[in-house]
């Protein structure tokens, strides 16, 4: 659609929007969430939907969400365990079917006033919306340490353009949309899936609110997982650099070994030192070691993604015949 044709649609209150929410043990929050983006959403439109992906809950989310009455045009969709969040939004793009996607997360840490300013972005022609954290004060200082670090690295060595502190709370284009469901990896990072496919963008700054109940469940080592999914599937360079430092460690060697040659031709042999022979050993030990861990990240997403197994299983559709 054209700038003209969406701020036309977003003033006559026609435009289709799909809002996915991906949902994990939210049976305390779920119900007020919805009922509050409804609300939100039937001022902005009369044609919406709202599809929550429960991705293997294993409290009463998804007896909560059956519960709600219809006019909160809910879509569920029940993945048939806990694939991780990255699956479960894109089960839900693949099952939108909006002229624009908006995603956003259930327990109320998204703002949803802030929806309002995502269409009218879009109405002015941006593709593609997503909310920019305006700080991170709340969190860690080690988390914010790495934060940092994570997005310094991936400026560095890809070729994308991934916006720091960007999350999944964004306003997505069909195209875009369709754009994404184009893309077949099963080892997937979303963010920079968003930031691969290009197309016009912005940001909007948003404040993070408390979780209105229950605790997060990214922890230190699934957040740093996510960050090596995302390093290995948008770069070849922790592959490349062993080939440098094997070059810098031989180098070294063969200076070193014209050094032994040279002083045992001008002085005489020496007793070799045993602690420099076990050091010696232990560097280049950890440093093969270090090399095949990585070299095995990248063949292990190899041998996942051909066995082409499904990206996710569905154990429950419902609302989408309605």
């Amino acid at each position: 659609m054209r700038p003209a044709e969406r701020q036309l649609a977003l003033q006559q209150k026609t435009v289709r929007v799909s809002c996915i929410v991906p949902v994990y043990n939210e049976e305390a929050v779920v119900a007020a969430f919805v009922q509050k983006l409804q609300q939100q959403l039937q001022a902005l439109t009369q044609h919406f939907e709202i599809i929550l992906v429960d991705d293997g809950s294993q409290d009463k989310t998804i007896q909560v969400v059956r519960q709600l009455p219809p006019s909160c045009r809910i879509r569920l969709l029940g993945l048939s365990r806990n694939f991780g969040k990255e699956i479960a939004l894109t089960a839900g793009l693949e099952h939108c079917n909006g002229e624009v996607a908006i995603i956003l997360d259930a327990d109320f840490q998204h703002p949803i006033e802030v929806l309002p300013v995502f269409l009218q972005q879009w109405a002015e022609g941006y593709d593609m919306v997503y909310g920019v954290r305006q700080s991170r004060e709340s969190e860690a200082r080690l988390k914010r340490y790495f934060a940092r670090m994570f997005y310094w690295i991936m400026r560095k060595i890809t070729s994308i353009d991934l916006p720091s502190h960007a999350g999944d709370f964004r306003l997505l284009d069909k195209q875009v949309v369709d754009a994404l469901k184009q893309f077949p990896e099963r080892t997937r990072f979303m963010k920079g899936l968003y930031a691969f496919v290009g197309y016009q963008s912005v940001s909007v700054p948003f404040d993070v609110q408390e979780r209105a109940a229950g605790k997060s469940s990214w922890g230190f080592m699934k957040l740093t997982e996510l960050a090596m999914t995302g390093i290995a599937s948008f770069s070849d360079v922790p592959l490349r650099v062993w080939g440098w430092i094997g070059f810098a460690i031989s180098f070294i060697a063969f200076i070193y070994a014209i050094y032994i040659v040279t002083v045992t031709l001008l002085f005489g042999a020496d007793m070799p030192g045993f602690p420099t022979l076990v050091v010696a050993i232990m560097f280049l030990g950890g440093i093969q070691l270090l090399s095949i861990g990585i070299l095995g990240e990248y063949i292990a997403r190899i041998f996942t993604e051909v066995k082409q197994r499904p990206k996710y299983l569905l154990q429950i559709k419902e609302g989408f015949d309605a």
